[in-house]
C-alpha cells in the first residue's frame, strides 16, 4: 500500500462538514414559531366591567398584603377567586381572533397582489386599501379546534364582510391586529450588540 505524496491533491468532500454547534443553532432558528397577535372582542359590558373590577381588587389586596409583609390574606384569596370567576365568565362570552406573522415572501407576494391604483400610489399608499386589508386579515388569521390544532379560518370574503359591516374603529382594530402580527419583532428576545 502506498502512501500519498505530500503533493497529492485531494478533492474536497461533496458535502461540507457542518459544525455540530452551528447545526444545532440553525435547527433551533428554523424551529421558531411565528409570532401571533390576538384581538379579543367582548360585547357584554357587564362582564367586561366585572373583570376589570376584579383585576383592580385583586391588585389592591396583593399590594395591601405586600405593604405589611403578609402573603395571601383571606381577603386576597377571596379577591383572586372572584378574579378567576370573572375571567371564566369573560372567556365564555368573548371572541378571540388570532393572527400570525406571515413569512416575508408570503407577505411580499400579498402586497404585490394588491397594488395601489395610480391615484392611491400618488397619495402614498403601498397597497390597495380597498382589497389588501381583507386579504391580509384572511391570510394571517389562525383558527384552532378544541385541541389547539389549526383548522380552516377566515376567508377573504368573510374578512371583507366584517371590515365593511363593523364601525370604522372596530374595522381598523381588526386590520391592525393582522398588521401588528406582521410587525412583531419579539424584541424581548432579540438584542443587537456591537461586534
Amino acid at each position: 500500500m502506498s502512501t500519498p505524496s505530500p503533493h497529492t491533491v485531494f478533492d474536497p468532500p461533496v458535502e461540507p462538514v457542518r459544525d455540530a454547534h452551528w447545526a444545532a443553532k440553525l435547527a433551533r432558528l428554523r424551529a421558531r414559531t411565528l409570532p401571533e397577535q390576538t384581538l379579543v372582542i367582548c360585547d357584554n359590558p357587564a362582564v367586561r366591567e366585572r373583570l376589570e373590577a376584579a383585576k383592580e381588587e385583586a391588585a389592591r389586596c396583593r399590594m395591601a398584603d405586600a405593604a405589611v409583609g403578609r402573603v395571601g390574606s383571606e381577603e386576597t384569596h377571596l379577591a383572586e377567586a372572584e378574579l378567576a370567576a370573572a375571567q371564566d365568565a369573560f372567556n365564555s362570552v368573548a371572541v378571540t381572533l388570532a393572527f400570525r406573522a406571515l413569512p416575508r415572501p408570503v407577505l411580499d407576494g400579498l402586497i404585490r397582489n394588491h397594488p395601489p391604483t395610480e391615484q392611491q400610489a400618488e397619495a402614498g399608499d403601498l397597497w390597495n386599501p380597498d382589497s389588501f386589508p381583507a386579504a391580509l386579515v384572511a391570510a394571517a388569521h389562525v383558527e384552532r379546534d378544541a385541541y389547539g390544532q389549526p383548522v380552516d379560518g377566515m376567508t377573504p370574503a368573510e374578512a371583507q364582510e366584517l371590515l365593511d359591516s363593523w364601525p370604522i374603529s372596530e374595522s381598523n382594530a381588526l386590520f391592525q391586529a393582522a398588521w401588528q402580527a406582521q410587525q412583531i419583532t419579539r424584541a424581548s428576545t432579540l438584542e443587537l450588540g456591537k461586534g
